[in-house]
């Protein structure tokens, strides 16, 4: 568990001692609290507090070290459920929020609040005034809606030329850019979850403008699939992205500028925020225990299509991860950018993905099997990508 340290406005001023006129006694304690002083001092082990490319969630001890077999408890825990308790799935499918269940859509918002209220929201205008973050964001454009869609186009034609369902599932996975889970995924490589939500925001605002037009664009105009089914309402966009970033977003600022106007900036990143620390990974593991309680059963009893759509999703994450990832360190980025940038990359937005395709094409439909299918895919995959980053960063000294 790593040592929180007062920050500099805390610290008590050095008391200036008078040595004359004391008596034996005096000066004895004065040599002591001198001694004691220097026994505290920066050169004798007192040292300021450095990054690191440690987790975010490294305070949280033994859940965190041995995140990798929570996740893998959630997931089978989750497909034993669906598969051998019958209710389990028609249970939790029963209500739904915006096109999502609503065990689900309450994991994915306790996931998020947590991160969001790390951002140091009141000096986010001098982010913004400085030309490098710009760069950052024309850069992560350019990959996340033009690159990425592009590159899951190609692959859902390369292994699903006969499955038209499955390659527009698939499709729609690929245009939906992450807002919720790539701030777990760069809080524990050790990214940057400021910058982060930055990112998440601009990919929002874009998901409302674009995500619409350009499934109609890639799957009637280019793939030449039937006009009228490819039809995606705009408003189950706007909702889907209004509930799951909106709501956090606003809860978390609003708690920020309450609780640190009503307490002290220090008690709140201390105190507050390591209680609110434990509460994103638990989310993490009820959304995909959930998840995969719910969707359990036709994993296994569609196991061929499963497999057939996990294929390309795999290659995918890779590529698009790992190619960012060779991008930003050939130009240059600190670690903490090139991880978030890679991770904000590789991540989709599998809960509006299943809400357009369910509501576009139905619930029984091929287009929204592939859409489930993809976030079972992406748990484990940018799981295994978090240790892999933090190996290549390490091993390569790569620094901020």
């Amino acid at each position: 568990m790593p040592t929180i340290l007062p920050s500099e406005d805390v610290l008590p001023t050095p008391i200036k001692l008078d040595i004359n006129n004391q008596t034996p006694q005096d000066a004895l304690v004065t040599r002591d609290i001198e001694k004691q002083a220097q026994d505290t001092s920066p050169r004798n082990g007192f040292q300021e507090p450095t990054e690191s490319k440690t987790s975010a969630f490294k305070s949280l001890g033994i859940l965190d070290r041995f995140l990798a077999l929570w996740i893998f408890l959630a997931m089978l825990i989750g497909i034993l459920l669906g598969n051998f308790v019958k209710e389990t799935g028609p249970a939790l499918q029963k209500g739904k929020f915006v096109g999502v269940s609503i065990p689900i859509a309450i994991g994915l918002l306790v996931m998020m609040y947590p991160i969001l209220c790390k951002v140091k929201y009141e000096t986010l205008h001098r982010v913004f005034a400085k030309k490098e973050i710009w760069i950052q964001i024309g850069f992560s454009i350019v990959v996340n809606w033009i690159v990425a869609p592009f590159l899951m186009l190609g692959l859902s034609w390369a292994f699903l030329p006969d499955e038209q369902g499955l390659r527009e599932g698939l499709i729609l996975v690929g245009l939906a850019r992450c807002i919720a889970m790539v701030l777990i995924w760069t809080g524990l490589a050790g990214g940057d979850s400021e910058y982060c939500a930055i990112l998440v925001a601009v990919n929002s605002f874009l998901q409302m403008v674009l995500y619409a037009p350009l499934a109609v664009l890639f799957i009637s105009v280019i793939s030449h699939a039937d006009s009228t089914r490819a039809q995606v309402d705009y408003s189950t966009v706007a909702k889907s992205v209004a509930v799951f970033l909106g709501i956090p977003l606003g809860a978390a600022i609003l708690t920020r500028f309450s609780i640190r106007n009503l307490t002290s900036g220090a008690w709140y990143d201390t105190t507050f925020l390591r209680f609110l620390a434990p509460w994103s990974l638990i989310g993490l593991l009820f959304t995909i225990l959930v998840l995969f309680a719910s969707q359990g059963a036709q994993v296994v009893h569609q196991i061929v299509s499963v497999i057939r759509v996990a294929a390309p999703l795999i290659v995918y994450f890779a590529i698009i991860f790992f190619a960012t990832l060779a991008v930003t360190h050939r130009l240059g980025f600190g670690y903490k950018l090139a991880a978030t940038q890679s991770f904000t990359a590789a991540s989709n937005n599998f809960e509006l993905a299943i809400a357009v395709a369910v509501a576009t094409y139905g619930a029984d439909s091929d287009q929204a099997l592939a859409s489930t299918v993809g976030p079972l895919i992406e748990v484990p995959v940018l799981l295994g990508l978090v240790y892999v980053v933090k190996w290549i960063g390490k091993r390569r000294d790569w620094r901020d």
